[in-house]
């Protein structure tokens, strides 16, 4: 593909300058409004060595208000870095709404640094370059406008460059063995940026191939795709908001008109045979009803398996942090399912420093700003370390759904963006464990008025409690539909029958025991 470009492309000061007065002035223009519209943007930047990237950034962020955005160079990856999923330090970097954020070099330069050196890891190139896919996708469809582009010069023209930068001492430093290796070995980096391209330009992130031999040339096509895509941004968001708002006076026309009808109606009877309704209740997605909550634990056994699983689970914590092993640790439940109880259970025994409980409540404005799952990418623990949360990035199936927080789009697309989500975590290792701790709703009605009547546990209960309580059946049906939707080889639920705490605590601490335990064992081999 790249070899077919013509790269003698140019124009003439006189033409740049032309080209100029009309599209700065429109990209700053873009800017504001895409800053209104609350559209978030990532720019990335990548090419050959000497190709210009520095310049023609600089040249793009000139029309624009420095307040609205922030430039990043990737530089190779850190040992922090190294120490969280491939796309971790991407997904810390996201812009807010209205934000641009642009990036010289991104998620591609390990890819391309990584596939120099090809034996073994065909594979993992293979995978790195679907998580990309998978994680541009969802950002897109989030209302991120994702600009690619790529500077693409001739083999002469580089290693004119890079003897240009040799000749003084302000720039002999930029010039390295490996970007000399890259001339050197030019036709085999064009075919892997080749392959790069091909496997990655795609309907929702398009690559635009830039002709960087001449920077005037450069700078104008940069500047015009930018002003391009903005606009067809903007233009996108308005029709967004306009079917909403015909959608929104749609429904509330059809809800009066039933309003209307049902004043004028008589209610009709259903009459269906009980085999009728049996079939209508199979075809539902049903996990809960099979759960057998009658399963105790006596007082003295459940003393005395604490102490044993929580002297292993010290010192499988501590093979877990030597052995580079992240975890996470998923709970979700009903209200007053027991979750802090077994996180505390969980936690008594180990090494404060090695984890870290990440308490998950309604999004703040910064976070709403962002991808739901940023908030939760930002917690994800590094290697050899625990992160267990209490409520999770689940919540956008349940609570979110059912409150209409967010759209039936939005949750319904949730599913596969989660089941990505952890599969970039066990892809690099990541140990992840979800828990849904199960009662039935007359010990949760228990435990409500237990807990209203107990000076010391009144602050556990709330309004909100009560009236997630009406709607019980709702979340029900999103509880079946997520555990089966989202319940992988990789990262299982865990269903635990909580209406006894004693066998509910046990069986956490078993789940979590054995998972630390297999894990060993595979290391050890």
């Amino acid at each position: 593909m790249l070899e077919k470009i013509d790269l003698n492309k140019k124009l003439s000061k006189k033409e740049y300058e032309i080209a100029m007065d009309e599209l700065a002035p429109k990209l700053a223009l873009l800017q504001r409004e895409c800053k209104a519209a609350e559209i978030p943007i990532m720019v990335l930047f990548e090419g050959w060595g000497a190709s210009g990237k520095g310049t023609l950034i600089n040249k793009l962020i000139a029309p624009l208000d420095p307040r609205g955005f922030k430039v990043f160079t990737i530089q190779k990856v850190s040992e922090e870095e190294a120490m969280r999923p491939f796309l971790w330090r991407f997904w810390t970097k996201l812009p807010a709404k209205g934000r641009i954020h642009i990036f010289d070099r991104s998620w591609y330069r390990s890819v391309v640094a990584n596939s120099i050196d090809t034996s073994g890891k065909e594979n993992e190139k293979a995978r790195w370059l679907s998580e990309i896919n998978q994680f541009e996708q969802e950002l897109v469809e989030d209302g991120m406008i994702i600009i690619k582009f790529f500077l693409h010069i001739s083999q002469k023209v580089q290693k004119s460059r890079f003897k240009g930068l040799e000749k003084t001492k302000k720039t002999s430093w930029r010039v390295t063995s490996q970007d000399w290796k890259q001339n050197e070995s030019y036709d085999k980096y064009r075919n892997l940026f080749d392959e790069m391209i091909a496997k990655t330009d795609t309907e929702y992130a398009p690559w635009t191939i830039i002709e960087a031999t001449d920077k005037e040339f450069a700078t104008s096509k940069i500047i015009a795709t930018m002003v391009e895509k903005l606009q067809d941004a903007k233009k996108k968001k308005e029709e967004a908001l306009y079917q909403k708002e015909i959608s929104k006076q749609d429904d509330q026309v059809e809800s009066n008109e039933k309003k209307q009808n049902n004043e004028k109606e008589v209610p009709i009877i259903r009459t269906e045979s009980k085999a009728y309704l049996e079939i209508e209740k199979a075809l539902k997605l049903d996990v809960l009803s099979g759960v057998d909550l009658s399963l105790t634990l006596g007082k003295e056994n459940y003393k005395k398996r604490v102490i044993e699983l929580q002297e292993k689970l010290a010192i499988l914590h501590y093979e877990m942090y030597r052995n580079r092993i992240p975890v996470v640790l998923a709970f979700e439940g009903w209200d007053a399912g027991g979750k802090g109880g077994a996180i505390k259970r969980l936690t008594e025994n180990i090494d404060p420093r090695g984890y870290e409980v990440v308490p998950v409540s309604a999004p703040n404005d910064i976070e709403r700003a962002h991808h739901y799952l940023w908030r939760f990418w930002n917690a994800i623990p590094k290697a050899g370390h625990l992160t267990i949360f209490d409520r999770t990035w689940y919540g956008r199936v349940m609570v979110e759904r059912i409150e209409g927080f967010c759209s039936e789009k939005e949750w319904q697309r949730a599913y596969n963006e989660i089941n990505h989500m952890e599969e970039h975590l066990t892809n690099f290792g990541c140990i992840v464990i979800k828990f849904w701790l199960h009662i039935d709703k007359e010990e949760q009605a228990r435990r409500f008025k237990e807990r209203q009547e107990t000076p010391e546990k009144q602050w556990k209960i709330t309004e909100e409690d009560w009236r997630n309580r009406e709607q019980w059946e709702q979340y029900e049906e999103a509880v079946n539909e997520m555990i089966i939707r989202t319940s992988t080889t990789n990262a299982p639920w865990i269903i635990v029958e909580a209406n006894d705490k004693y066998f509910a605590r046990i069986k956490v601490l078993e789940t979590v025991v054995n998972a630390l335990e297999e894990r060993m064992g595979k290391k050890a081999k």
